[in-house]
């Protein structure tokens, strides 16, 4: 299974990065959708996404908008996954009908303390510092396990979460 970093960036993109998007091709999954989510359907190998966000700050949201087309085109589904108010801030915000005038159909789920994910995986999640604050994923799979930690300080608070993660 592939990890791709589409955007590795935070705030605002530039001409060398894009913000933050991690992404599963083969299982769908993926991390934030910021200004670089444009990449995943020239990379995706299923016709549904499961994004799970870790807050709702523009670099981590922005791209859900550029997602559209192929939603209307049937060739994608989305289901998001996060927070109720990190979802909450992506529909009454970011989508909201004088900003963004098409409600696209997204498929909102609020994040569960475990969740079954891809390939026989189990994802946890914690929650981080961050000025409104923020949540940090692990998927572990029978032989490997990712940790995706972002926008955060170190703190102690999560070292328990990460430890014998393969990568973080």
């Amino acid at each position: 299974m592939r990890l791709e970093f589409l955007g590795t960036g935070g705030f605002h993109p530039n001409e060398r990065r894009h913000t933050a998007c991690l992404m599963f091709p083969e299982i769908g999954l993926i991390f934030d959708a910021g200004t670089s989510a444009f990449r995943i359907p020239a990379r995706l190998k299923t016709d549904s996404v499961d994004i799970y966000l870790s807050h709702a700050h523009l670099d981590r949201v922005a791209g859900l908008t550029f997602l559209l087309t192929p939603m209307l085109a049937g060739t994608l589904s989305v289901r998001l996954i996060g927070k109720p108010k990190t979802l909450n801030a992506v529909r009454e915000h970011l989508l909201d009908r004088h900003l963004f005038p098409i409600e696209p159909p997204y498929e909102y789920i609020e994040l569960e303390n475990e969740m079954e994910v891809g390939d026989k995986g189990r994802l946890t999640h914690v929650p981080l510092k961050h000025p409104g604050g923020s949540v940090g994923y692990r998927i572990d799979w029978p032989d490997r396990s990712l940790a995706y930690i972002t926008d955060t300080v170190t703190d102690g608070s999560y070292t328990e979460f990460l430890q014998g993660v393969d990568v973080l």
